[in-house]
């Protein structure tokens, strides 16, 4: 037998085992490797959870939360103008209940600040005497309107039903109703910042400034949540005492040790 027939045959029976025995070597090697790697990624990977949590927990502690020491709720992230982590019952939890709650509160905020200032313009005027006009309580029996009771309601209802349609096609579709469809005001504006129709209610361009703009979207929601209140105590104080807001604190002033919630 020839010498290098023998080294084939020989060659040919240790390659599978020699396959074999590489893979075996090679399968723990990097096994091996893998270990040692994931024991030294693993202190880093928990490291810099840790971090993060440090990180949250120091955002969550400098955000203004109505209940200091307490942890707002997930929904309630702080980004919202206003937003101090308010809503013991959860109420907004669900996404699509959170933004109607946020439009529902800003509409009642601006309503509340032109109603308070309706119950109390016209009585102050009044009272120095610069027009005559009636009492916010007596202004349904007025009959100086340029339109009768019923017909004036009506109107009110009309106009009424229309913006607020509108306004329900933009929260559902954001900036479908940016165009006014008489005048053609606000065509092509872009804008999709719900509640904040900017353009035709921007007038001096506040909007234009980011910065600007959100400082003053927490002050509105302030205002109105403060008018809120007042127009709620407005309603107490009509019931109780039958007179207007500004006879009332005249009231007061005159004798506050005597003229209070208490007597």
């Amino acid at each position: 037998r020839s010498p290098a027939r023998d080294s084939s045959t020989h060659h040919s029976l240790q390659t599978p085992q020699s396959k074999v025995k590489m893979a075996t070597i090679i399968a723990q090697q990097l096994s091996a490797g893998l270990t040692q790697k994931s024991r030294t990624v693993r202190p880093r990977s928990v490291a810099a959870k840790a971090r993060s949590a440090v990180r949250v927990g120091a955002v969550a502690a400098a955000r203004p939360n109505y209940f200091p020491g307490t942890t707002p709720p997930k929904h309630l992230d702080g980004t919202m103008p206003g937003d101090f982590g308010f809503d013991p019952l959860n109420l907004g939890a669900d996404p699509e209940n959170l933004k109607w709650f946020v439009q529902a509160e800003l509409m009642h905020c601006r309503w509340a600040m032109l109603g308070l200032a309706g119950m109390v313009g016209p009585e102050l005027l009044t009272k120095i005497g610069i027009s005559d006009l009636p009492n916010w309580i007596d202004a349904g029996n007025w009959d100086g309107y340029w339109l009768g009771a019923g017909p004036l309601l009506f109107v009110q209802f009309a106009m009424m039903n229309w913006a607020e349609v509108r306004r329900w096609e933009d929260m559902k579709n954001p900036g479908s109703m940016n165009e006014d469809p008489f005048t053609g005001a606000n065509k092509g504006d872009t804008n999709t910042d719900v509640g904040y129709p900017k353009g035709l209610f921007d007038p001096m361009g506040y909007a234009k400034d980011p910065s600007k703009m959100e400082t003053l979207k927490r002050k509105e929601i302030a205002n109105g949540r403060l008018a809120m209140v007042a127009i709620a105590g407005c309603f107490a104080q009509a019931i109780n005492t039958g007179v207007g807001p500004v006879e009332n604190l005249a009231y007061h002033l005159a004798d506050p040790g005597h003229h209070n919630i208490f007597s």
